[in-house]
């Protein structure tokens, strides 16, 4: 008996890394030269140069508490040591970790998002459903 054929066609490993890292870097997931945010974490309603529908997306608070967590892992064990070795006062505290915090916390965001909606865009997730079997017919075609 033979197997029988799938409908549609799964994301290979290779395609999720091209749109998660054109998305990385504030590039448009599916053809990686229109820009992803019309503003610091406004993604555009579509895309600039390819036409593709972005505006689906629903990546709500997840890229700040991937953001949360990053940051967390970095800079709590400095900080514990710090405090452990050292026990410097709670304002030379504030004036060490405030600055890496936010200059961290403010870089990883757009690229965290972007990663995120690429994922979504690139398995067809909320909303992206449409954009993806078209995608799936052009590549089986």
């Amino acid at each position: 008996m033979a197997e029988e054929a799938t409908t549609f066609s799964e994301p290979n490993a290779r395609d999720i890394t091209l749109a998660v890292r054109r998305a990385t870097f504030g590039k448009c997931p599916a053809c990686g030269n229109g820009k992803l945010y019309r503003k610091y974490l406004k993604v555009a309603d579509s895309c600039s140069a390819c036409g593709e529908e972005l505006h689906h997306h629903r990546a709500d608070d997840f890229p700040a508490y991937i953001v949360i967590l990053i940051v967390g892992h970095m800079l709590v064990p400095a900080v514990l040591s710090v405090e452990t070795n050292y026990a410097p006062s709670y304002w030379v505290h504030l004036m060490l970790w405030l600055p890496p915090t936010l200059i961290l916390t403010l870089g990883l965001l757009q690229p965290v998002k972007g990663a995120i909606v690429a994922l979504q865009w690139r398995l067809g997730l909320h909303g992206f459903e449409a954009a993806k079997q078209a995608r799936d017919q052009h590549s089986c075609a």
